[in-house]
């Protein structure tokens, strides 16, 4: 029974190898909400451009010019529509501004995975075939009860929340997730003052230093500040400059860019999310493929919602400078 097993395995395969080897290559674009200088996004484009060489598929990866520009992602996708590719990746950033291009694709026949970003309502909401990504509310929820083990254990708390993309999605959606838990704590802790205030802190790590900078100085009591991306690396800084300790001002946020692990090992953060933004570029690539040449349907993946630490950097440094984590 074994041998047979494996002769039907080696069997498909084969098909698989045969399917690829016989059509011409697969056409793919990716289009993002980000601009290219972006370092997370750097991630993203290594597994996207290994998946497409493993493959051999011609690809392209589209940026904007202006970071978190919707109109300009929408015509990037027009864009991508009309040279008629094999499959359309894309962040959706937006519940409504990419259901008529999505569904058009899908009308014409083109395979369509969201990556890094999705509906609010997912298949319900869109006409995407699957996600490829974290689940934000979780993982907000996850960083803020995991921050809170670092909390002054008693007096008054003030927690800051920077929300990076007002009104998108991914920025939205885990700030949700730190509100919960701060929202949990506040009613199991009737007889503490404990209150949280957020603002649009910004997709730069100058402006969100600036402005995170501006706020701590005018509230010199907050204890913490939570970032949805990865530009509380930039708040490190002034608090450095202004000659504040590491750990005065509690920090956490996501994703394992260099600066913010230069800053965890620095003490200034204390914790981070981690999304695996490699699969997220490479996994895509890979479900079109198998759709396109075996008709395996694209299927959801969560790219996960890992917790790392200051101990944890030297384990994860090398795979982050590499484009892998």
């Amino acid at each position: 029974m074994k041998k047979i097993k494996g002769l039907a395995i080696a069997a498909l395969m084969s098909a698989v190898s045969s399917a690829a080897v016989a059509q011409d290559p697969l056409d793919m674009v990716f289009t993002v909400h980000s601009g290219a200088s972006n370092t997370f996004w750097q991630a993203v484009q290594k597994g996207y451009e290994d998946a497409c060489a493993k493959i051999a598929a011609n690809c392209q990866m589209v940026y904007v010019q202006t970071d978190g520009s919707i109109p300009e992602q929408v015509a990037n996708m027009e864009a991508a529509l009309a040279r008629s590719p094999d499959a359309l990746i894309t962040s959706i950033v937006d519940n409504t501004a990419f259901d008529d291009v999505i569904q058009r694709a899908r009308d014409a026949g083109v395979i369509v995975i969201a990556s890094n970003v999705d509906d609010l309502e997912g298949a319900a909401g869109n006409a995407r075939q699957a996600f490829v990504g974290q689940g934000f509310v979780p993982a907000g929820y996850g960083l803020a009860r995991a921050q809170w083990a670092n909390m002054p254990a008693e007096g008054p708390l003030h927690i800051l929340v920077g929300v990076s993309g007002p009104g998108q999605n991914w920025s939205e959606s885990r700030a949700l997730g730190i509100t919960n838990y701060l929202d949990e704590m506040i009613a199991a802790n009737p007889d503490r003052a404990i209150t949280y205030e957020k603002i649009d802190s910004g997709t730069d790590l100058a402006i969100v230093a600036d402005r995170v900078g501006a706020y701590l100085a005018a509230r010199p009591e907050t204890n913490a500040y939570f970032d949805t991306g990865f530009w509380h690396a930039g708040v490190a800084g002034v608090l450095r400059d202004r000659g504040v300790e590491p750990g005065k001002v509690l920090l956490a946020g996501f994703d394992l860019v260099p600066i913010v692990l230069d800053e965890m090992d620095a003490g200034y953060i204390q914790v981070e999310v981690d999304q695996q933004p490699y699969m997220q570029g490479f996994l895509p690539v890979m479900m079109a493929y198998l759709s396109k040449t075996v008709g395996l349907a694209p299927a959801d993946i969560n790219t996960g919602e890992a917790l790392v630490f200051p101990a944890d950097v030297a384990a994860v440094r090398g795979l982050s400078e590499q484009g892998l984590r």
